[in-house]
């Protein structure tokens, strides 16, 4: 049984390895095979001569060159990806016939793609907006994708709104500004006037859109789907992933400066923690609504601007993703990857959410140009683990060699195969659900209710977090030309709450709006980020020192650092190695040009002996920066005489060494709390 779990583990591996090719070391070829002798230089009549046709080396290289690049995506066309795998908790058979949510013996392979939904591919990781997840699960029933996104809800309802909403999202279609955006009149004149759209935008204002990393932030399918049990009995269902190591997000200043000072910092951040061994991991759950209970919520279940909350339908977990690989090639994998929320296994099956009827439709027809055609699916990282037969045939891209005559169903030539299989066999059977209706474009009833979540969204803030969601809205609302557009934005989220509508208005310059406001009174502690999980692991720690250092003592205090799994990096007036005393030396990272405050989560600031003006002056700026971001510092030796010039001491996250040994406790308890809201900047 141990090999059988080893071979399933292994199956995708050992596919994409027969792939795999190196250069290192071989003789250069053309693509027919074809050595050459040169490559420097085209073939020319004579050596200041025009360039001859017949150089087929030439033509060969430059053309391939030029068709290098694919169509980016339309939207979540900055990604990255990492592979992994899923393993599950317990037998959820009786939901689902899905063998993979059945067997926990197994590990199933994953590929997982992280993006950002509204900028081009060159665009900054760090900008607000949402956040995609999708897991492509390679099973043994085939590949399913669960195309998730970082916010459980989703600005409309319905599918045929949605090249509206990503054409106002968009950059402006005069000039093409701006960039990975929402901060301009188009959108919120879209979200005036499409007030269904008000929940999500709750969200996207709130620090949920600007994840510390892609390893701290949710995952949601967003949709309501359908578990089928062997016996035919349905339930509704909602996906999540939830990170190990909680759910924590950026400040808006942070995002701003990192924009500029490390435009792939999520992408470095995943990297780097697979490449050191820090596995990202996220625990799969599941909400489950009995189908005899669909209408006995205060919400519809169908309506994609809706969340269930947790306190009244529990998140079950039920297992755990694991990445534990990078990619070996960035297109190849995490740019020709193509997921389709459609991809689904014998147990899985739809609902009528009108929003996920169109992407069932949409996700096919936009790889087909992307990809070029139809055959995307024997693309390498896109192909199943599991052999696929039909009569699918040719087109482009075609690498199947499909042996004998016959290519068409209902046959005598091949004894009527490739054939279906009954669901006993693990033939997929779509859910026997009766509908019944008029033709008829409208929308139910049921979906009129725009704004009692997003109150409810607004209610479970803490105050931090409704500061920070006021100062989303006044920027991005700021940036809008159009007074007519400030003015129906602000009147619209009246609805949501008259306090933070009001505070709006007099911040954009427009007149506060007249609404009662909201009377919702309810709360979901689960949505508030201060509820997640606070730990440590794998922070990032920015040491501060300069030559003279305290040797044993810094080298005790980084070995407690990395043992309690926290990344250190070392910052100091030159790159290389730094005396300390007792011959000491340690290896500097980091200059102050080439690291900032924003790209760690706590500083730990020792000095030495000798330092330059210039040193002290960045180490001062370095740390009143991480303070102003509520991080935690640490000091200790030469470097708490910072904490006195700049007035750190004594305040909350602030931790000085006065005893050597008791320090590097002190400071790991402070860098698990992560951001000290309670801390006054002055």
């Amino acid at each position: 049984m141990t090999n059988e779990r080893n071979l399933d583990k292994n199956k995708k591996k050992d596919q994409l390895d027969d792939y795999k090719v190196t250069d290192q070391g071989k003789a250069l070829t053309t693509n027919q095979g074809l050595k050459m002798s040169e490559d420097e230089f085209s073939l020319k009549a004579g050596d200041r001569g025009p360039t001859l046709m017949e150089d087929f080396h030439f033509r060969e290289k430059l053309t391939h060159f030029d068709h290098e690049r694919i169509p980016e995506r339309v939207v979540h066309a900055r990604g990255f990806a990492a592979h992994g795998d899923f393993e599950l908790y317990e037998n959820m058979s009786k939901y689902t016939r899905a063998k993979f949510l059945q067997n926990t013996s197994i590990k199933t392979p994953v590929f997982v793609r992280f993006s950002t939904v509204n900028g081009s591919r060159g665009s900054a990781d760090t900008v607000r907006d949402a956040r995609g997840f999708a897991t492509k699960f390679f099973t043994e029933e085939g590949n399913y994708d669960l195309v998730a996104n970082n916010i459980p809800v989703f600005f409309i309802q319905d599918a045929i709104k949605f090249p509206d909403l990503v054409h106002a999202f968009k950059p402006e279609p005069d000039n093409d500004i701006p960039q990975a955006s929402t901060a301009h009149d188009t959108f919120w004149d879209f979200v005036a006037n499409n007030q269904e759209s008000a929940h999500m935008i709750m969200w996207i204002m709130s620090d949920r859109a600007i994840p510390r990393s892609f390893r701290m932030m949710e995952g949601f399918g967003v949709h309501t789907f359908r578990l089928v049990n062997a016996q035919g009995k349905a339930y509704f269902v909602k996906f999540h992933w939830k990170p190990k190591l909680g759910v924590h997000s950026l400040l808006w200043d942070e995002s701003h400066k990192l924009t500029g000072i490390d435009p792939d910092f999520h992408r470095n951040d995943l990297w780097n923690a697979i490449n050191n061994g820090k596995y990202p991991e996220f625990e799969l759950g599941v909400q489950i609504i009995n189908e005899e209970d669909e209408l006995n919520m205060e919400f519809d279940i169908l309506d994609a601007t809706k969340i269930w909350p947790e306190e009244i339908i529990p998140v079950k977990i039920i297992g755990k993703m694991t990445l534990n690989k990078n990619v070996d090639n960035f297109f190849a994998e995490t740019e020709q990857v193509a997921f389709h929320p459609g991809n689904v296994v014998p147990g899985i099956d739809f609902t009528n959410d009108p929003l996920l009827q169109g992407r069932l439709f949409s996700y096919t027809d936009t790889q087909l140009i992307r990809l070029g055609g139809p055959n995307f699916h024997e693309i390498p990282i896109n192909r199943p683990v599991v052999p696929f037969h039909n009569n699918q045939r040719e087109g482009y891209r075609r690498q199947t060699i499909n042996v004998g005559k016959v290519s068409y169903h209902r046959n005598s030539l091949a004894g009527n195969t490739p054939g279906p299989v009954s669901p006993s066999e693990g033939g997929y059977e779509h859910y026997q659900e009766k509908v019944e209706g008029r033709k008829i474009r409208a929308r139910s009833s049921s979906f009129t209710d725009h704004f009692s979540q997003a109150t409810l969204f607004w209610n479970s803030m803490t105050p931090v977090e409704k500061m920070h969601i006021t100062d989303a809205f006044s920027f991005e609302l700021g940036k809008v030309k159009s007074e007519s557009v400030k003015q129906q934005s602000v009147n619209m989220f009246a609805n949501v709450n008259l306090e933070l509508a009001v505070t709006i208005a007099k911040r954009i310059g427009v007149n506060p709006p007249t609404s009662e406001g909201s009377d919702v009174t309810a709360t979901s502690p689960a949505l508030s980020q201060q509820n997640t999980i606070f730990k440590p692991d794998t922070r990032k720690v920015a040491v501060i020192l300069a030559k003279g250092f305290n040797g044993p003592e810094v080298k005790y205090v980084l070995k407690q650092l990395k043992d309690a799994d926290l990344t250190v990096e070392i910052i100091s007036e030159n790159q290389g190695n730094v005396l300390g005393t007792n011959d000491v030396i340690l290896k500097a990272d980091h200059t102050f040009q080439t690291a900032k405050s924003v790209m760690y989560d706590s500083v730990y600031i020792v000095n030495g002996s000798q330092t330059s003006k210039r040193f002290n002056k960045d180490a001062v700026y370095f740390i009143d920066e991480a303070f102003s971001h509520y991080k935690p510092i640490g000091a200790s030796h030469e470097g708490i005489q910072y904490l006195t010039v700049n007035h750190f001491d004594g305040k909350p996250g602030v931790v000085v060494a006065d005893e050597i040994s008791n320090f590097p406790e002190a400071f790991i308890y402070a860098i698990g709390h992560h951001r000290f809201w309670n801390r006054k900047i002055v």
